[in-house]
């Protein structure tokens, strides 16, 4: 194959960091973006992104507003797809016209969006993905990256349907980001990430602080890892074998699902999270955005109840989140007791713990 085209849709603060690296590589990547201000501040100005340690990388890119994408002409091989996980199926719907024939959408999100992907392009044409990169944008043309290529971390499906070589190329070109696992079992990976992300990423931003300082209320901590040990039980339910990801041991002891549900949570505190990383739902509605609640803790609490489990806290993010989101209820630290009240309900056993774990501090 010539040097693939490649699409990345969906250029927010992980996307827009991946892209660059893309591109730094040497690939031919067009970057397609929502934020009207975000693509005239590329264009003017290229990605900036303030690197780990406080290095700056700007690279020069090619990048076209959503409109714009009917003014394309030629098919692209590949298509990284970066969108929240609510706006899928029309995404897909949009660049679907100019995916090659042989070309592949790699769901590059949270939650379980692969079979979406799969419903509009066919399975032949989509690789599920799994994604670690910690990163802030409040600025167009920004990117505040707080985990350096070096402790990114990507699993990548391994697909008969899609092919060894093309499988082999999606991989190749994210490697320019990150660490590429290729993995057989995409559906027990996205659901080791759903249960991690079930436990910080709209939990956190219900109380509207960075996730290290959640994570140091014995409470706000509790509550988290009980979410966790909820979708992980879901996910059992739902047929996904427990597994490692994020870069943890092979060997890591999956026997005990709640303890490893923990472990889970702790390699996001002690690898990928400053003291200042805010979660992506908490950027969003930062931004005035919706943010991804009902692909998260509400698919976990939708699996639980069809498998006849409990999802408590789950099913109260869920509702928090919308009531936030409907403008009745403030996202800051007054949200804290009824979070801490839920937690005292549902799972008692867990008010004794007092402070962050030592496995779990360093971050």
């Amino acid at each position: 194959m010539t040097q693939p085209r490649i699409a990345y849709l969906g250029t927010g603060a992980n996307g827009a960091g991946i892209a660059a690296d893309m591109t730094r590589a040497g690939h031919d990547v067009t970057l397609i973006e929502q934020w009207p201000a975000h693509v005239e501040a590329m264009r003017a100005h290229g990605i900036i992104v303030e690197m780990p340690g406080g290095r700056s990388e700007t690279t020069e890119v090619t990048v076209r507003h959503l409109c714009e994408v009917a003014q394309l002409r030629q098919s692209f091989d590949l298509v990284y797809l970066g969108m929240k996980a609510y706006d899928t199926r029309w995404a897909v719907e949009l660049i679907k016209p100019m995916l090659a024939e042989d070309g592949v959408v790699i769901g590059m999100q949270n939650g379980m969006t692969r079979d979406t992907i799969a419903s509009i392009v066919g399975p032949d044409r989509c690789l599920g993905a799994v994604i670690e990169v910690t990163a802030n944008m409040y600025t167009p043309g920004r990117v505040d990256r707080q985990s350096s290529r070096e402790e990114s971390w990507f699993a990548l499906e391994d697909s008969a349907e899609v092919g060894a070589e093309r499988v082999a190329l999606a991989a190749e070109v994210l490697r320019a980001a990150g660490t590429v696992d290729v993995v057989a079992d995409i559906h027990s990976a996205k659901w080791m990430k759903l249960a991690v992300n079930a436990a910080e990423l709209v939990t956190s931003a219900l109380v509207g602080l960075p996730l290290m300082h959640a994570a140091k209320d014995p409470a706000l901590l509790n509550f988290m890892l009980a979410a966790g040990r909820e979708a992980v039980a879901a996910a059992a339910a739902d047929g996904a074998v427990l597994m490692p990801i994020l870069g943890m041991p092979e060997d890591v002891d999956t026997s005990d699902p709640a303890a490893f549900a923990d472990a889970l949570f702790g390699k996001v505190l002690s690898s990928f999270c400053l003291p200042d990383t805010e979660t992506t739902c908490l950027q969003d509605w930062r931004k005035g955005r919706r943010n991804e609640v009902h692909g998260l803790n509400g698919h976990v609490a939708e699996v639980a109840h069809k498998n006849g489990l409990r999802a408590p806290l789950n099913e109260l993010t869920v509702a928090m989140a919308e009531r936030i989101e409907a403008g009745e209820m403030p996202f800051d630290e007054t949200n804290r007791d009824a979070m801490a009240a839920a937690l005292a309900e549902h799972y008692p056993e867990l008010g004794n713990l007092a402070g962050l774990p030592p496995h779990m501090a360093g971050a």
